[in-house]
């Protein structure tokens, strides 16, 4: 059977045994919107738990809208068009309306970049800045959690007289779904928030996983972060495979957030009736597969469905390369995921910048052996990264195949991290 797997820009055809226990884990049919700018401004005018947008805005001196890097595939030219002409019209000037990239602690976006997410006439209207992470002092302290996070949040945000959060409801390895709260927290958070917001204490949790938010840490922490931080209003989307919006949700960041989620929830949920032993999947493709860090949400969408001792094959384009020198780093001085998670439990004072990555990846290798197939990478560069390199799909569950026997199950999740696998009640 030919499946095609999202896979970089292009995708990847990729030829699979037609056997008994093939399964394809894809997200459910759901029509697109016919009109989504009306949609969208129905939407703003209105919100689910908050004034309309425009009455919102009057008064108001400046605004920060907050829009995620490139590592979400985001429509923000159609959110941001008339969401800007709103808050003009209400009578804020061009020029105290910022756009403040929400990196979180990942690279900036800058020129070509920011014309392919935001469109050129954003771009050369608008005032569009980046977050740093690491930079402390550009950070408000707002206090701690009552779980004992530290609370620093961008100084461009919490200073704005009016807070806005764009983005993306999709799974989310850790925090349950992206979208609504996660702008502000880890999104325009200094590191020192995101390393105690990363922690073993809510990585390890259970319930810290994709689609859960009842009983999450990670969801419930990052909640009361972004209502301490404030925000005033949200803009959120879903989109289908094709990256066509089939829902605008707008208003306040939590009931807003979560009328967006429980709408996405049974559109990404797909089922095995048992666990497999051999699990096909992706990065979801361009821009989520660029590096090795990022590919990591491609191994863990496998993990609910595939069995003690099976395997998980990655097919990832990893176009940037491994990530940061921080994460980089973590394989040079570990020998095992297991032994570095032996360390980050033993020693609170331990701590690599993204190693929560590794702490996700390790999780799957508990379970299952890794293998990956990447032209970004070579062979030997992957082969130290605790996975095993193959040249192809095919070649990876051939090999699988002749541990397992030719009656081995095989699931496929061509869209990996946006699939919310699940092994059925039944």
């Amino acid at each position: 059977m030919r499946v095609r797997l999202d896979y970089g820009r292009t995708g990847l055809e990729v030829e699979l045994p037609d056997t008994v226990g093939l399964r394809t884990l894809n997200y459910r049919p759901a029509e697109p919107l016919s009109d989504p700018k009306s949609a969208l401004r129905q939407v703003l005018s209105q919100p689910t738990g908050a004034p309309p947008l425009a009455e919102l805005a009057r008064g108001r001196t400046d605004a920060c809208i907050l829009i995620c890097d490139i590592t979400r595939p985001v429509p923000n030219e159609l959110i941001l068009t008339p969401v800007l002409e709103t808050l003009e019209q209400a009578g804020i000037p061009r020029d105290k309306i910022l756009i403040l990239v929400a990196t979180g602690l990942h690279r900036p976006n800058l020129g070509d970049e920011l014309v392919e997410m935001l469109g050129r006439w954003i771009v050369d209207q608008y005032r569009i800045e980046n977050h740093f992470g690491e930079r402390k002092d550009e950070h408000t302290y707002l206090g701690d959690s009552p779980r004992g996070v530290p609370i620093w949040i961008d100084s461009r945000y919490v200073r704005a007289d009016l807070k806005i959060a764009t983005g993306l409801i999709e799974p989310h390895l850790m925090a349950g779904f992206s979208g609504g709260r996660k702008l502000i927290c880890p999104g325009i958070a200094a590191i020192e928030t995101i390393r105690a917001w990363h922690s073993p204490a809510f990585l390890e949790h259970p319930r810290a996983d994709s689609g859960i938010l009842e009983g999450n840490p990670v969801h419930e922490e990052n909640t009361w972060i972004g209502r301490r931080a404030g925000c005033d209003f949200i803009v959120n989307v879903v989109i289908d495979a094709q990256r066509r919006a089939l829902k605008f949700v707008a208003g306040d960041m939590e009931r807003a957030f979560l009328e967006g989620c429980e709408f996405v929830r049974p559109l990404v949920t797909a089922t095995v009736s048992e666990p497999v032993d051999i699990v096909v999947t992706t990065s979801a493709g361009y821009p989520l597969d660029t590096t090795f860090y990022q590919s990591v949400k491609g191994m863990t969408a496998a993990l609910p469905i595939v069995k003690q001792g099976g395997t998980v094959i990655l097919a990832a384009s990893m176009t940037e390369g491994i990530g940061s020198s921080a994460f980089q780093s973590l394989f040079e001085q570990h020998e095992s995921p297991a032994a570095f998670v032996e360390r980050i439990l033993s020693d609170p004072d331990y701590f690599v910048m993204d190693q929560w990555q590794l702490e996700k990846m390790a999780a799957v290798s508990r379970r299952a052996k890794i293998k990956v197939v990447s032209e970004g990478l070579p062979a030997e560069t992957l082969n130290r990264l605790f996975v095993k390199a193959c040249p192809t799909v095919e070649a990876a569950i051939a090999e699988s195949l002749q541990e397992y026997g030719p009656d081995a199950t095989i699931a496929v999740i061509p869209k990996g991290p946006y699939v919310v696998a699940e092994v059925s009640a039944a």
